[in-house]
């Protein structure tokens, strides 16, 4: 379910903020409870930022001929999943994909189930070409949905491109980017993604440039220094890592030790322990635990200026004051983006999500897996509440078929041996929705 940062000019429904702010506790709680290869070196996607920093989507091509869809891009699930022809109302107004149109679909016959926070999805499993920044897989397993508890998708949105690691999927199939990374299509196996701001932009609107996630390469244009990998603990699961400490307002917050966080670009803010969460709001003066729909979260007075860092065992990386503030709910009255969650038994101690993301290019690693990140350069800052249009759906020098259906905006793909040296018309053509916590 959606949650949006939103301004009081903007819109005054507190209710549904807070049904909202509900729906992303909930959710998140759950979600932490569970081929042949057409070569090309590099290849990016150009994503889109929905919502005022609610979320990230990028765009797919699946089916012969090939069709386009808009899917969030997860790095905390591993299932990729769109809604069916089938699937009628449950499923919002969003493109549904229509197996009858593809030559190449393949029904495995095999039923699946993926319980989310405040329901689920159902449907069964399915072989197709699908294609993502001018990479194509034949066969590749994914979910064909004809049943939605909730109405997980806001339009254009289709579906899910989950981005962890196999070991994770519901549906028992390796997952698009692992498939390219282990079988040698990129020149390096990893990918790298840089994540918009415009949640402090006055003039912004529903659906801006996003940014881009990068595959088979890192994007020297859009940081600057080294990038700084921390390896995976345990068994790749999910992108999970150690965090070593935690400043706020230059104070270090009690974290009990080292503790693992999961980074997570399906994850609009960040989750963590009640006793450390409480600790960061202690240190800004007039702060109070929220009730009621509310609860978990925390207000803070908006005049406040939040400063936070993060280390996980080398620099210390800085998250912009602005990123702190989720939502606006009164004149002077703000909810904090750090939030508090219960993971149950086994679960990480923190999921880290856009609100950290925005700040850094992060990079996610196959071999050794680990996580990487990077300051942003000059030019991936100035994209910041940059106006720009949202262009159409290619898939590398394919062409993809537009499914539009009541929406007109969607996300670009790209594809080449060595990527672009001019950046300068990158910002022109970027446009989102990661807010579930799947």
């Amino acid at each position: 379910m959606p949650i949006r940062r939103l301004n009081p000019s903007k819109s005054q429904n507190f209710t549904l903020m807070a049904q909202q702010a509900k729906d992303q506790r909930d959710m998140l709680a759950a979600k932490y409870g569970g081929q042949s290869l057409q070569t090309r070196g590099t290849g990016y996607n150009l994503i889109v930022n929905q919502g005022l920093d609610t979320g990230y989507y990028g765009t797919i091509a699946i089916g012969t001929p090939p069709m386009s869809y808009d899917v969030i891009l997860d790095t905390g699930s591993s299932d990729l999943w769109l809604t069916s022809s089938t699937c009628g109302s449950s499923c919002g107004t969003s493109p549904t994909y229509n197996p009858a149109t593809s030559s190449s679909f393949q029904n495995l016959s095999t039923a699946f189930e993926i319980q989310y926070g405040s329901g689920a999805v159902a449907g069964y499993i399915a072989e197709e070409t699908v294609q993502m920044a001018g990479f194509s897989v034949e066969k590749q397993g994914f979910g064909v949905v004809n049943a939605l508890s909730s109405d997980f998708n806001q339009n254009p949105v289709s579906g899910i491109m989950g981005l962890a690691w196999a070991p994770l999927s519901s549906t028992k199939q390796t997952p698009f980017w692992q498939t390219l990374a282990s079988g040698g299509s990129w020149d390096s196996a990893l990918f790298g993604v840089q994540l918009t701001r415009y949640g402090n932009a006055s003039d912004a609107t529903q659906n801006e440039p996003g940014g881009v996630i990068d595959m088979g390469y890192t994007n020297s244009s859009l940081y600057t220094g080294s990038i700084e990998y921390h390896d995976l603990v345990g068994t790749p699961q999910y992108w999970e890592i150690d965090m070593n400490t935690l400043t706020v307002q230059g104070k270090s917050i009690d974290i009990a030790g080292v503790s693992t966080v999961i980074i997570d670009t399906g994850t609009t803010n960040i989750a963590g322990p009640a006793t450390a969460v409480a600790s960061i709001y202690a240190q800004i003066p007039g702060s109070q635990l929220g009730t009621g729909q509310y609860e978990g979260y925390y207000i803070y007075p908006c005049s406040t200026t939040v400063n936070v860092e993060f280390n996980f065992g080398g620099n210390s990386w800085s998250m912009s004051p602005a990123d702190f503030t989720h939502t606006q709910v009164s004149s002077t009255e703000c909810i904090g983006a750090f939030f508090v969650t219960t993971l149950g038994q086994g679960g990480p101690s923190w999921v880290i999500g856009d609100a950290f993301l925005k700040n850094v290019y992060s990079v996610f690693k196959y071999s050794p897996a680990s996580v990487g990140f990077a300051a942003l350069s000059e030019t991936a800052i100035a994209q910041n509440g940059i106006k720009a249009a949202v262009p159409s759906p290619t898939i590398g020098a394919v062409t993809a078929a537009t499914n539009t259906g009541t929406a007109s905006n969607t996300a670009s793909n790209t594809a080449s041996i060595g990527r672009p040296l001019s950046l300068l018309c990158f910002w022109l053509a970027s446009a989102s929705i990661a807010f579930l916590f799947l």
